[in-house]
Order: C-alpha cells, then sequence, then structure tokens
C-alpha cells in the first residue's frame, strides 16, 4: 500500500494578492507542505492562505503546522484521495480521518463563506457538519461547488498542483 507523508510543513509571512480572479483575498500567510511517497520525498506544494478574510482559521493551521502547541501536521498522512475531487490530509491524531484535534479544542466554528470552490486547488476544512472543523483540511482537484457553504475556504495552492493531482 502506497502511503503518502507531509513531512514537514514550513510557515512564512506575506502580504500579496493572489490573483486576478481572487485578487479580493488577501495572501498573508504561506506554508510548504513536504510530499513523500513511501518514504521518498516527491517534492512540495506551497499553500497561499487567506488570513484577513479567515483569521482563527488560518490561526489553526499556522499553529498546527509549526506545532505551536507540541502537536500538529508534521508526519501526518494524506489519508484519503478520491479522483477528480479532492485529496485529505491532516489527521495527526489517528491519521484515517477520524480524528479531531484543534487549537481551539477539539473542534471551532466555521468562520465564513465568503470564498467559493469555483476551481482545482481551494484548501479548506474538512469536517463533520456544521461548525466542526479541527485539523482536517482537503485540496480540490476540479471545481466543487456543491461544498459552497458548508466547507470553509482558506487557501489556496500557490505552486505544486502537479503533486496534489498525483
Amino acid at each position: 500500500m502506497t502511503s503518502i507523508l507531509i513531512l514537514i510543513f514550513m510557515v512564512s509571512f506575506s502580504n500579496t494578492n493572489l490573483c486576478a480572479d481572487a485578487g479580493k483575498f488577501t495572501v498573508t500567510h504561506k506554508v510548504r507542505l513536504e510530499i513523500a511517497v513511501d518514504n521518498v520525498r516527491e517534492g512540495d506544494i506551497l499553500l497561499g492562505l487567506f488570513g484577513e478574510t479567515l483569521p482563527k482559521t488560518v490561526r489553526n493551521f499556522v499553529e498546527l503546522a509549526n506545532h505551536t502547541n507540541d502537536y500538529g501536521y508534521r508526519g501526518s498522512p494524506i489519508h484519503r484521495i478520491i479522483p477528480n475531487f479532492m485529496i485529505q490530509g491532516g489527521d495527526f491524531v489517528n491519521g484515517d480521518g477520524t480524528g479531531r484535534k484543534s487549537i481551539y479544542g477539539d473542534d471551532f466554528e466555521d468562520e465564513n463563506f465568503d470564498i467559493e470552490h469555483y476551481e482545482a486547488g481551494w484548501m479548506s476544512m474538512a469536517n463533520r457538519g456544521k461548525n466542526s472543523n479541527g485539523c482536517q483540511f482537503f485540496i480540490t482537484v476540479a471545481p466543487t461547488r456543491w461544498l459552497d457553504g458548508h466547507h470553509v475556504v482558506f487557501g489556496k495552492v500557490l505552486e505544486g498542483m502537479d503533486l496534489v493531482y498525483v
């Protein structure tokens, strides 16, 4: 069985617009995921996070990426891959999509649904329903408009979509 692991998160801070379509959403943080498949480093995925639009959600992700509270994403798997839909990771608790933990407790509320899933490369919080965000996230590989209003979009892949598609 193939295992895909997130090795290390590296966080930097910026203040740049993402692109013309998402220009109203400012990238405040950049997170680099180092990806390994079967213990072989394959490359990086660079994520831009929208901290002005979603400060609470971005803070949760950044602190988990940095292991600020002595727990977080380092070494956690991409545990779910659905072709033509998304890849999901971030379950550092159980590694299988059942774990939940945030810097705010088990769950935290949906911050807003201002950004929609209109193209590939959006990063959203995985949840179990309304107001149940924790540590898990997913990256879309296609437009997924049916998720609008149900999953909080808080970032976008800036580089490395080729790894997302693999």
